[in-house]
């Protein structure tokens, strides 16, 4: 039977026949592996999410992480499946062998991840934050903190997290007031409250390693600055052992609407619980340079939101494999025009309206898993092309796209998950079936790691407008080479080819009519408008790319791809048109809007 998480013919065709990640073992870095090994750990992953996370899933979610006041609780069979993980050499599977990893491709390993996200994303949400914190301790750590923190973390007894909010400071960074204080030792001493931290506290491993952004004293005011600590809940030894608790302590839990089985905390640091060496505040260690934290964290927080859209493209797509399975087997009515009241009843996937609904899901969440591959092959093109200027290129891409990839899915997936609800009419909203739990769980990756309009800031505010609007340039360059392909090719392809040109044209119009007053308050009035129209042209770009990567194949897979990219321009890019004509009008409805009129 096929698996209900995912389609492995949709990611063997999105790995090898569109994104060729076979060719990346020309590669030194690579050189270890081949198809076969890509396929074997799919093989691997796809098995570990099926026996170990999936079956758990709905009890995590009944059954929340409960905290009585000294210990968090969790149902063991979290602590098992990590293990399991772990033992499958997971956690590092895309990075160095030196540290104990795969060095398979970013794009291969986040095609893995993909299968526990689909299987239980809260479970998977604990070695998610601590690959994210690997990778920044392995970027801008010293040598002894690789040694210490990350080896542990590869092998599965540590785990990970990043603390950045405050009770007061969510978002705004700016104004978070964490304190760090130097230590005769070399060390800070660290006192403030840090909340929403998810994997916060919890007993699944032999250490929790905090990364912490705090001020140190004289420190400029603003994000320029911050700095960036590990804060280990349990001190270190220089011959690795376990040594005293640090005062990192656990004020209370977060009880959310989905990924309930993560758990998510307020946490105390410097509170006096504890007194590590005999002083007060918790033990921290600087991160690379002091004053630079805010730009080391962004290594992981950018990691993340690639992360947080691939979980929620996940989502999408087994909520979508669970309403087809159920579109095919649930027997309701009959077809249209059928006289005879005695006919058997036929299953729901016959009716129009049923197929639209699946057709919608197939589109938002194939498209998005492809947007989220197409984005880590981006990362090892940055790490591993030939040339500097092909790393460059994809640096920059990736910088673009990151806004997009990061709200695109949670926005788009989640009606995914609405409309696999409504395909299971009333049962749908019963917790006896999966499809409300996958809603619940994908509603929070709308709010993880930056709202929507925090993206579209990003987006419109920077990203487009930086080095003189270089990164919107390679945008509109790289939807538009797929144009000239799509128009070579002829046909069909080329029909859908125009659409997307004229959608690309409207882009780079509309971004020049915002910014042409020179006035950012007015540019940025509409930016979440602009970040919905945006990511909508660019899905339209990835699925022409698949339609191109199609070929002239025509089974049933085949043709399935090729009608979801018909109803994406069809239904979908016609949306933008609208979108783009308010943003045109320089519309400030909303931004003129008085507080004291609501």
């Amino acid at each position: 039977m096929d698996s209900l998480l995912l389609s492995r013919r949709d990611l063997d065709f999105l790995l090898y026949d569109w994104l060729d990640v076979a060719a990346l073992t020309r590669r030194p870095r690579f050189a270890d592996h081949d198809r076969d090994t890509f396929d074997a750990v799919l093989d691997l992953s796809e098995a570990v999410a099926t026996r170990h996370f999936a079956p758990h899933n709905k009890k995590n979610d009944a059954q929340e992480p409960r905290f009585d006041g000294e210990r968090v609780h969790l149902i063991p069979e979290v602590g098992e499946a990590l293990r399991v993980y772990a033992e499958a050499g997971l956690i590092g599977a895309a990075m160095d062998h030196e540290v104990g990893g795969q060095q398979l491709p970013v794009v291969v390993a986040n095609a893995c991840r993909a299968w526990f996200q689909a299987a239980n994303i809260a479970t998977a949400a604990y070695p998610l934050l601590t690959v994210g914190n690997a990778n920044l301790l392995l970027a801008h750590g010293s040598r002894e903190q690789i040694d210490t923190y990350v080896r542990p973390m590869v092998e599965g007894r540590y785990f990970g997290t990043m603390c950045l909010s405050e009770p007061q400071a969510g978002s705004s960074l700016a104004d978070i007031t964490t304190r760090a204080v130097p230590a005769a030792d070399g060390t800070y001493r660290i006192t403030g409250t840090k909340t929403w931290i998810s994997g916060g506290d919890h007993e699944l491993g032999e250490n929790i390693v905090h990364l912490v952004l705090a001020r140190i004293p004289g420190a400029p005011a603003g994000v320029k600055g911050i700095s960036l600590f590990v804060v280990p809940k349990f001190l270190v030894g220089p011959d690795g052992t376990r040594g005293a608790r640090n005062d990192v302590v656990l004020a209370g839990l977060n009880h959310k609407m989905g990924y309930r089985g993560a758990t998510n905390t307020l946490l105390n640091f410097g509170e006096g619980r504890h007194t590590p060496g005999g002083a007060p505040g918790a033990v921290g260690h600087l991160v690379g340079e002091a004053h630079h934290g805010l730009a080391y964290m962004f290594h992981m927080m950018n990691e993340a939101r690639i992360g947080v859209g691939q979980g929620a493209a996940a989502l999408g797509c087994t909520g979508y494999l669970h309403a087809l399975d159920y579109a095919r087997t649930r027997l309701q009515g009959r077809p249209l025009g059928a006289k005879d009241p005695e006919s058997p009843q036929v299953p729901i996937i016959g009716h129009p309206d049923v197929r639209r609904m699946l057709l919608a899901q197939k589109s938002y969440a194939e498209g998005a898993l492809a947007l989220g591959l197409f984005c880590s092959r981006l990362l090892d093109e940055e790490a591993t092309a030939g040339q500097e200027s092909e790393r460059a290129r994809a640096h920059l891409l990736l910088d673009v796209l990151t806004p997009i990839a990061k709200s695109w899915p949670s926005q788009w997936c989640l009606a995914a998950n609405d409309l696999a609800i409504q395909v299971h009419g009333g049962y749908g909203y019963t917790r006896e079936y999966d499809v409300e739990q996958f809603y619940r769980d994908n509603r929070l990756n709308a709010i993880h790691e930056g709202t929507h309009g925090i993206q579209g800031l990003d987006l419109l505010g920077r990203k487009v407008v930086l080095d003189g609007g270089a990164g919107l340039r390679l945008l509109l360059d790289t939807l538009a080479a797929t144009v000239t392909r799509a128009e070579a090719a002829g046909g069909e392809a080329a029909g859908l080819a125009a659409a997307l040109a004229r959608a690309v044209a409207r882009v780079e119009r509309t971004t020049a009519v915002l910014w042409s007053t020179g006035d950012p308050a007015v540019a940025l009035a509409g930016a979440t408008t602009y970040l919905e129209a945006v990511g909508h042209v660019v899905l339209a770009w990835i699925w022409l790319e698949q339609f191109l990567a199609l070929g002239d194949g025509a089974d049933a897979f085949r043709e399935g791809k090729r009608q979801a990219a018909r109803f994406f321009f069809r239904v979908e890019l016609p949306r933008t048109g609208p979108q783009f004509d308010l943003l045109d009008s320089l519309d400030r409805t909303a931004a003129e809007c008085r507080p004291e009129w609501f």
